[in-house]
């Protein structure tokens, strides 16, 4: 599925944005320190980083998930 996928998902299921969650996520499954993220790579996976926040503003939760989140008590977390 690949890191951007994954934190996709993290992401609709109420886990809150983080910049540095999501490249110690990259560096991790390149096999590479947490902190190995440097100089115009960083900045590369910024963007990316940015996009999947846009992506989730834009796309939100799959159709329905939020009402029976909420039925269940579980409803995603508010910002």
């Amino acid at each position: 599925m690949g890191p951007d996928e994954a934190y996709l998902r993290l992401l609709q299921n109420g886990e809150r944005p983080h910049f540095i969650g999501y490249y110690v996520l990259v560096m991790g499954l390149q096999g590479r320190p947490w902190n190995d993220c440097r100089g115009e790579e960083k900045t590369a996976l910024r963007e990316r980083f940015d996009a999947l926040k846009a992506r989730l503003a834009r796309d939100g939760l799959p159709e329905g998930i939020e009402r029976i989140l909420d039925e269940l008590g579980a409803g995603r977390r508010r910002r």
